[in-house]
Parts: C-alpha cells; structure tokens; sequence
C-alpha cells in the first residue's frame, strides 16, 4: 500500500509518459516534455499541500 507522496510520483511519471508520448513527435522533445510535465505534477502537489497546511494553521 502506497503513502500519498509515492502516490503522487507513480501518477506524476503516468502522466508524464503520456503527455510526452501524445504531445510531441521526436524523441527528444518527448523526453523533454514528459520531465517538464512531471515537474509541475510534483511542484504543484507540494506547493498546494503546503497551501492547505496553511490554511489549516
């Protein structure tokens, strides 16, 4: 069973892949892009969490 952080990595790199495989034709580009997509999953999720942990307090 995953934790919630591990979770967000396995959906983040999903998603990633995805994005990457959809959006652009080259290899490169699509190598690019996927890392530029997982980097805003995971910087967004951190950032909101830290949103809502303040909020909270």
């Amino acid at each position: 069973m995953l934790s919630h952080f591990p979770a967000v990595l396995l959906f983040a790199l999903c998603m990633s892949v995805v994005f990457g495989i959809t959006q652009r034709a080259e290899p490169k580009m699509m190598m690019r892009f996927g890392a530029y997509c997982f980097a805003l999953l995971v910087g967004g999720t951190i950032a909101a969490s830290w949103v809502m942990w303040l909020i909270k307090h």
